[in-house]
C-alpha cells in the first residue's frame, strides 16, 4: 500500500531538475561576481596550474557552498510545492 505523503514521481523528477537549475544559476551567479570582484573569470579544473592556490580553493569553495545551498533551497521549494499539490488533489 502506498503512503501518502511521499513524494510522487513527478514530484522527485520535479525536485531533480529544479536543483540542477539552481546550482547552474548558482554557478553563473558566483562567476558574474568573481568576474565583477577580480577583474578575471575564476580558475576552472581544465585551465593552465599558473592560478594561485589560494584564488583556485577560494573559487572551488565559494561556488560549491552557492551550489549546495541553491540546491537545498530548490529541493524545499519544489516538496511545499508537491505538499500543496497533493493537498489539493486530496480534498
Amino acid at each position: 500500500m502506498a503512503d501518502d505523503s511521499s513524494p510522487s514521481t513527478l514530484a522527485k523528477l520535479a525536485g531533480a531538475g529544479a536543483a540542477v537549475v539552481a546550482a547552474w544559476a548558482a554557478q553563473r551567479a558566483v562567476a558574474l561576481v568573481w568576474t565583477g570582484a577580480a577583474g578575471h573569470r575564476p580558475p576552472k579544473a581544465d585551465d593552465d596550474l599558473e592560478g594561485r592556490f589560494a584564488e583556485i580553493a577560494a573559487a572551488a569553495a565559494l561556488t560549491a557552498a552557492a551550489a549546495a545551498i541553491a540546491r537545498v533551497y530548490a529541493a524545499r521549494g519544489t516538496a511545499r510545492l508537491a505538499a500543496r499539490v497533493n493537498a489539493h488533489r486530496a480534498a
